[in-house]
């Protein structure tokens, strides 16, 4: 059975306790305001403030906005910290539904701010779905969480910067890592390597990577082209500029940068631009009193996250001043994400990855072959059940974007996994709410 709880209101309601999120919900909560942060961790600071992280200045940063977090719980600050439950609909213009356990909780705002983060993008390749082939974040999570690692070895291969910080930290864990590849181009690298040599902050953390990775090759223009074994992975063969060469190894950590989480913005109904939530200079979505901030907005890491949040938690607790005081370090922040950007774009040779009987929905057992005969996402997903299974198209999406071009039509509720209890009881919401304003 579903229990349901008192409707909590709150003039601010944060979805996502990563950086972006902290960050939002401790400045509107600086003015008295009543706020709310809801994340379906257990704890808050989202991947990347996750315990174990291992760099001192993240680590510090992360300690000193949790600080900020626990004494802005504390009057005459009026923050509520909602962990474990999951937003799974929207029941009204101004109330979002979260659930826990099959609890259900309906959470009424007057203002509105998603930090929802991002995730790991994967692209299909022949063997990617062998156990011990894994996402370079994920295998990080698992031997965070215990996964033995010491003397295995492994492939990091992808692109973006979480794969030196991948291979650093399985190194630091006992593990031999064999190499990393990087299929961005040297080329393609080096304005973001001038661009880092032009933020101190930038270089030493950069440095600190090339130090921790010491001994351990690096390779552009690389990417794993077939992972092999009988009922686990034993080998990955990598194209390395243009040569192809097979590993033997034990796991496989590979990824391609990041993708924002934009499923719960576009059931609401905010704009989407270029694969990101659309914003204006206070960080508004087109729906008035709607902000998002953070990797939802387009990747730009750590630090534009937490000015965004800021950016985002003034003004709609009504601190414009303070919040248009950031606008100039946002501005500098952005252009180095967008260097980044530049610097890790896919190159087209890795649409040439998956073959016809290659899977590209691992949820419902879907080849790409079968994919890729329909005209668009839509089509694929009525005739095929891809993108239908428990993780709703956040991988095998992401990969037909870039492979097939594609763009999700809709986003329905609910946005997680979700009892059909809370979906019967939200739709009676619903109705409810409808025959009330007909009446009025």
């Amino acid at each position: 059975m579903t229990q349901r709880f008192e409707t909590p209101r709150f003039e601010t309601l944060v979805v996502g306790s990563g950086p972006a999120g902290i960050a939002a919900a401790v400045s509107a909560a600086a003015r008295g305001a009543q706020v709310g942060l809801v994340d379906d961790n257990p704890s808050a600071g989202g991947q990347i403030w996750r315990r174990g992280r291992g760099k001192a200045n993240h680590s510090n940063n992360a300690t000193r906005w949790r600080n900020r977090l626990l004494a802005a719980n504390t009057a005459p600050m009026q923050l509520v910290p909602l962990q474990g439950w999951s937003v799974v609909d929207q029941p009204t213009a101004n109330s979002l539904r979260a659930e826990r356990n099959g609890e259900v909780l309906d959470l009424q705002f007057e203002n509105l701010i998603l930090a929802t983060g991002a995730r790991e993008r994967f692209l299909p390749f022949p063997g990617w779905t062998l156990p011990n082939v894994m996402g370079a974040g994920g295998i990080q999570a698992m031997v965070k969480s215990g996964l033995p690692v010491r003397g295995k070895r492994i492939v990091v291969a992808g692109s973006g910067p979480l794969l030196l910080a991948v291979a650093a930290y399985l190194k630091s864990a006992g593990a031999e890592v064999v190499c990393v590849c990087e299929q961005a181009s040297a080329s393609q690298l080096l304005p973001f390597a001038f661009a880092l040599a032009a933020n101190p902050g930038k270089i030493a953390e950069a440095l600190r990577y090339k130090a921790s990775t010491f001994g351990i090759p690096f390779y552009t223009s690389s990417w794993s082209i077939e992972a092999s074994g009988d009922e686990e992975l034993r080998a990955v063969t990598i194209s390395i500029q243009g040569k192809e060469r097979t590993i033997l190894c034990d796991y496989l950590a590979c990824g391609f940068h990041l993708v924002p989480n934009i499923e719960l913005p576009a059931l609401i109904g905010c704009e989407i631009e270029n694969g990101a939530v659309k914003v204006d200079e206070w960080q508004q979505t087109s729906i008035p009193d709607i902000y998002c901030a953070g990797e939802p907005t387009g990747i730009g890491g750590l630090e534009l996250s937490l000015i965004e949040g800021q950016i985002a938690g003034l003004a709609a607790s009504g601190q414009k001043e303070k919040a248009r005081a950031l606008f100039n370090q946002r501005r500098c922040l952005s252009r180095f994400a967008a260097k980044l950007a530049n610097a890790f774009a896919l190159r087209p040779e890795l649409k040439a990855l998956p073959h016809d009987n290659t899977l590209l929905c691992r949820c419902e057992d879907v080849a790409y072959g079968a994919v890729r005969q329909h005209r668009s996402w839509r089509a694929a997903k009525l005739q095929t059940r891809c993108g239908m299974g428990p993780c709703q198209g956040r991988i095998c999406g992401a990969a037909a974007e870039f492979l097939l071009g594609w763009n999700a039509d809709s986003v329905r509720p609910p946005v997680f996994p979700a009892l059909i209890s809370s979906l019967v009881s939200s739709q009676a919401h619903n109705e409810s709410e409808i025959q009330n304003t007909q009446k009025v």
